[in-house]
């Protein structure tokens, strides 16, 4: 067996790890240490994201629970429940989220074959309790920290346009009011009609800085376009509280999915703004337009990394090709 010269084995060596190292930036390159968006630097916050295939070699995620009548397609999506009667589904995570400004970004598919009739909806939780179910779409009433409630069939709210997507902060005492959607202690929230079976990818995306703002965009009208569903000023989560999504249907019944889920910390740049004597911020930063992040970020960099890719693996070959006619060299001048 003949092996190659050590100079040649570790080149090869060094070009695999480089190549490696670029690939992972360039399929995300929120994997790289922080960017800047909108004057704020964002760090990945890998505990608490979740991306295909979900599960590990030992069909596990290190990161994330799942129950009930959850059903995890590892190409595809974590269905919370599918188009069935009576099934409820939840994805926790399983550290605490502890940033104090964050941004988490969500793939979802609310989907089936009811036309006029479907439900019931799914929610995205920021809470002290985890994996506790109830009837809040699948999970505890009177919860202490964030429900945010995905309503996609009307009980009773006289008025209001459904699909709907509402807030509702708990302090472990106030009970979600059922039978009327939600009203009696809702935040905030916006109509949303469209966004089950929508024509394009079904996004959410949720930021929040500490005594300051709550915000949710949403995207079902066009692709790479954020509408923004609501803003609420002096908003105060706990300190440390469980990302979580569930879902559940009745006799009514739906496909729920979370396809893709992306959380950042957040850090200002520069001082953040100064708040004005009401103790608002006279211009906060926001997140809106076309999508950031992962979506434009790759687009704008791709081929910048293709284009280093090509010059390094140019880089490599010429240095191969040099060391194999030094190493060829030598060699004849070893047989005088």
């Amino acid at each position: 067996m003949r092996f190659l010269p050590s100079w040649c084995s570790t080149l090869a060596v060094a070009s695999l790890l480089f190549g490696n190292a670029v690939n992972v930036i360039a399929d995300d390159p929120s994997q790289a240490e922080g960017f800047q968006m909108d004057g704020i630097k964002s760090v990945p916050l890998r505990t608490h994201s979740l991306y295909q295939p979900y599960l590990d070699s030992d069909l596990q995620s290190r990161w994330f629970d799942w129950g009930g009548d959850t059903i995890i397609r590892a190409d595809k999506y974590v269905r919370l429940t599918s188009d069935r009667q009576s099934q409820v589904g939840w994805l926790w995570s399983r550290l605490p989220l502890t940033a104090t400004n964050w941004v988490i970004e969500f793939d979802f598919k609310i989907h089936g074959r009811g036309t006029n009739l479907y439900g019931d909806g799914m929610a995205l939780w920021i809470t002290k309790q985890r994996a506790v179910g109830g009837p809040v779409f699948g999970s505890m009433d009177k919860f202490e920290g964030l429900g945010i409630f995905f309503d996609t069939y009307k009980n009773n709210r006289p008025g209001v346009i459904f699909p709907y997507v509402m807030a509702m902060l708990g302090d472990g005492q106030k009970s979600y009011d059922k039978e009327h959607d939600g009203k009696e202690h809702e935040l905030a929230g916006c109509s949303a009609r469209g966004i089950r079976d929508a024509a394009v990818p079904t996004r959410g995306r949720l930021t929040y800085f500490q005594d300051d703002y709550l915000q949710l965009e949403l995207q079902y009208k066009n692709e790479n376009e954020w509408t923004p569903c609501f803003r609420v000023e002096n908003v105060n989560l706990p300190a440390v509280a469980y990302l979580g999504f569930t879902a559940d249907t009745g006799e009514l019944t739906d496909n729920h999915d979370i396809i893709a889920i992306s959380a950042r910390n957040l850090y200002y740049t520069t001082p953040p703004p100064k708040k004005s004597p009401q103790g608002k911020n006279k211009a906060g930063p926001t997140f809106t337009g076309k999508a950031t992040g992962r979506d434009s970020s790759a687009k704008s960099g791709s081929w910048l990394w293709s284009l280093f890719k090509f010059l390094m693996f140019g880089a490599v070959l010429a240095g191969a090709y040099v060391g194999f006619t030094i190493y060829r060299s030598k060699k004849k001048m070893n047989r005088f």
